[in-house]
């Protein structure tokens, strides 16, 4: 039995987990069920499981038609008042028995199922028929989802309206039949749910989700007076910061923003996934920006933060989870924090669907680094990817190892405040040849930081000459590697 199916046996049915038989077709119970989820805390409804625990499997022949079915149900307007988010994961057990996992994150909205409000009660999917009932559903949920707020004053001249073509695009190069794409301005506002109705005071206009999105920087200011992105690089001015860029534009330009910074700041290898070349970075750079820009509580004082150092990635912003601790993909179970700004991302082909992210940055930074990322939740979200070892930005050296000046692990990019003689010069030269091969002189220069790069170059050219080491030029640089002398430094990537 795989560990994640293992951990919902175990735990039983509760809150957020029911067990559900299932032969070619889901029963209507199934999406009552998923009604109350998205209307409580979320949960996991797992098709092929008895009641008991027992694992019966569902037939392969009817996976993916039991996926379309529930997708195409949830989706239908006369069955659900709200389209509840639901992304399907398959498991098996240990004799094979295929069971699929139905997840459903908690709501923004109140959800109906056939005209029925259904809750969460213990182990039980309730119908809810009292008005107060469903009025303190509908405050708990008013009250959780911050990017729901209604500020009646915000009007279309507070928003960047411009940026919707550049939206339009966005949604044209992801689906060229995206139903949004024929919309006017005002409908796309509306059908993205950035403009509605305070479902307490009953006040229509933008919410905060619509000023996060697209706002201008006074009604940001206004909305959300703390709101800004801190990326800063750290890899020599370790108490400071060696590059930084403050950002407080609204999100749909911020991603840009960011995205362009981080992918300045680290190498770029590339992978193969699935038989097709891809850029390991781009897609962990693109995970992390959308995470911490969607995924954040922005009502929070904490400033939202990435950092770029010698070991790799940072990030770290505010959030609201419901369970604490770390994220890994045997306890991932996502909660959404801004479902409408989340969905807006989405639909753009920025982020992929909650949990389809965490497993796809998971993946992309083994392939990067052959080592796993460290997520965690709580008060805040915490997220670290490793880089690979590198020396010269985007330069790949004649062992494959990419490298960039003062990206050294492991103590590598510390510089001494001393001078050095040519026998420690020498020293950085192995050093950095046993750890990568080949190398330019501003690595060595880095190492050696009280020695000026021309008296690196000189000492270089002396060991070329005596051939222990050989130069190769790259462009405008040059790199060296192990001469073939006897005497030779030596070294391996």
């Amino acid at each position: 039995m795989s560990g994640a199916l293992d951990r919902y046996i175990q735990a039983g049915e509760g809150i957020s987990v029911e067990f559900k038989r299932c032969g070619s077709q889901p029963g209507q119970d199934t999406f009552e069920t998923i009604c109350s989820f998205a209307n409580r805390q979320g949960g996991s409804v797992l098709l092929g499981v008895r009641d008991d625990g027992a694992v019966e499997g569902v037939p392969e022949v009817s996976a993916l038609n039991i996926e379309r079915n529930i997708s195409n149900v949830t989706s239908n307007p006369n069955l659900f008042n709200v389209s509840p988010l639901v992304e399907f994961e398959r498991l098996r057990d240990s004799e094979g028995r295929l069971v699929i996992r139905v997840w459903v994150p908690m709501g923004p909205s109140l959800y109906t199922f056939k005209g029925a409000v259904y809750d969460r009660v213990a182990d039980a999917d309730v119908r809810v028929k009292s008005d107060a009932q469903i009025s303190s559903m509908v405050a708990r949920k008013q009250s959780y989802y911050s990017e729901r707020t209604v500020y009646p004053w915000v009007t279309e001249s507070d928003l960047e309206m411009g940026l919707l073509d550049a939206v339009r695009d966005a949604l044209r190069a992801n689906d060229a039949d995206h139903p949004w794409l024929s919309l006017s301005d005002e409908e796309l506002l509306r059908a993205a749910r950035l403009y509605g109705r305070d479902q307490l005071t009953g006040e229509r206009g933008f919410n905060l989700a619509a000023v996060a999105l697209l706002g201008k920087e006074d009604a940001i200011l206004d909305v959300m007076p703390l709101y800004r992105t801190d990326a800063v690089l750290r890899r020599v001015e370790t108490d400071r910061y060696d590059d930084r860029l403050v950002c407080r534009s609204n999100l749909v330009r911020a991603y840009d923003e960011l995205v362009g910074f981080c992918e300045k700041w680290l190498p770029d290898s590339f992978v193969l996934d699935g038989g097709q070349r891809k850029s390991a970075r781009d897609v962990i750079v693109r995970e992390l920006v959308c995470n911490c820009l969607i995924h954040r509580e922005f009502v929070s004082p904490h400033i939202a933060r990435i950092t770029i150092d010698g070991e790799g990635i940072r990030t770290r912003n505010a959030s609201r989870a419901l369970f604490a601790g770390p994220v890994t993909l045997e306890t991932l179970d996502p909660t959404p924090k801004n479902p409408v700004i989340a969905n807006f991302f989405t639909q753009m082909g920025r982020s992929e669907e909650l949990g389809s992210g965490t497993r796809s940055l998971y993946r992309f930074s083994r392939l990067y680094t052959g080592r796993d990322p460290v997520l965690e939740d709580g008060d805040q979200f915490t997220a670290f990817v490793p880089v690979p070892l590198v020396m010269t930005a985007g330069v790949a050296n004649e062992g494959g190892c990419f490298a960039e000046a003062g990206a050294m692990a492991d103590g590598v990019g510390e510089i001494p405040r001393r001078n050095r003689t040519r026998a420690e010069v020498e020293a950085a030269v192995k050093d950095l040849l046993a750890r990568y091969g080949s190398f330019p002189a501003s690595a060595v220069a880095e190492r050696v930081a009280s020695v000026g790069e021309r008296t690196v170059r000189r000492y270089l050219a002396a060991m070329v000459k005596e051939g222990r080491l050989v130069s190769a030029p790259r462009g405008r640089s040059t790199t060296y590697r192990a001469g073939n002398s006897d005497d030779s430094l030596g070294g391996d990537c």
